[in-house]
């Protein structure tokens, strides 16, 4: 929603449609794929255009506009209209097999940066200053991720470790369970997951609410499974196609929501930090110092 509560914004809205595609229903999903493919038609298509262009009614427009959180169709076109000002952010370019290297660095960097400017749009302060407060005060942390997302949840362990509080990164599901189920209350379980469906992140986070632990989600769908049982709600952007599955915009934009939540958790326990960073940066020089052999003089 926008700062009005009218729907929203138009800087996001196209990345936010993506986001919850797969939790709308079928009719609402073929309307939506048509705000993607080409979201500047639709801005200029009447509701009964719009209709006979998705060969669904004027009815299932005016329901997808409000699930989107529009009041009606009118307020959907009006935020497509803003984006379309925005035409560089509305037609991104999928990479294509016959690409030649140099297109393909271009779309890429495109990809990602569009990524990241998405998530910024979304990640609002008030949110990513709950998750601070709750981390920074934690007596432990669970991150939850499969795949690419499990890379991520190894990489926030990891930046919580460095900085002295006790964190672990679990991908697999057995052990997030394991680990899930003996949090207690006061402690943090993060589950992230693009889609916000993937099982064996749902059930960790499931249980860990159950043990009483304080429960966070990053995710890109709002609307998803994971985004219901979590207290608090992280939103990354990123799209995924053939030839950029998870491991490149969207694992982007879930490190930057990570890389927010670590610098904002250090500020809040800085001097612990600082001290907590030297003591692992000196025990790594002094162990690099001693295995590392002796450079032969010419």
């Amino acid at each position: 929603m926008d700062d009005k509560g009218n729907g929203l914004r138009a800087d996001t809205l196209v990345a936010t449609v993506r986001g919850v595609l797969p939790s709308l229903t079928p009719a609402a999903q073929t309307v939506a794929r048509l705000i993607l493919e080409d979201p500047a038609t639709v801005a200029r298509s009447t509701i009964t255009e719009l209709s006979a262009a998705s060969g669904t009614s004027e009815a299932t427009i005016v329901r997808t506009a409000r699930l989107l959180g529009f009041a009606g169709y009118p307020q959907l076109r009006l935020a497509l209209a803003a984006a379309a000002a925005q035409p560089d952010r509305l037609v991104p370019g999928d990479l294509a097999p016959d690409d030649p290297l140099s297109e393909v660095i271009q779309k890429v960097a495109r990809a990602e940066s569009e990524a990241i400017n998405d998530t910024v749009a979304q990640l609002t302060s008030e949110r990513l200053g709950l998750v601070v407060e709750a981390i920074a005060d934690a007596r432990r942390v669970d991150a939850y991720g499969v795949g690419a997302s499990g890379l991520v949840a190894e990489d926030m362990a990891q930046k919580l470790l460095r900085i002295g509080l006790s964190s672990h990164g679990f991908q697999d599901a057995h052990l997030a369970l394991t680990s899930a189920v003996l949090l207690k209350p006061g402690d943090v379980a993060i589950g992230i997951s693009t889609s916000g469906e993937t099982p064996d992140v749902l059930e960790p986070i499931r249980r860990a609410a159950e043990a009483g632990a304080t429960t966070v989600a990053i995710t890109n769908n709002p609307r998803s499974s994971i985004a219901e049982l979590a207290e608090h709600v992280l939103i990354s952007a990123g799209r995924e196609t053939e030839f950029r599955p998870g491991a490149l915009a969207s694992r982007i934009s879930q490190l930057l929501v990570v890389d927010c939540v670590f610098v904002g958790v250090a500020q809040r326990t800085f001097d612990s930090s600082q001290e907590a960073l030297q003591s692992t940066r000196r025990a790594v020089e002094e162990f690099t110092r001693r295995t590392t052999p002796a450079r032969r003089q010419p």
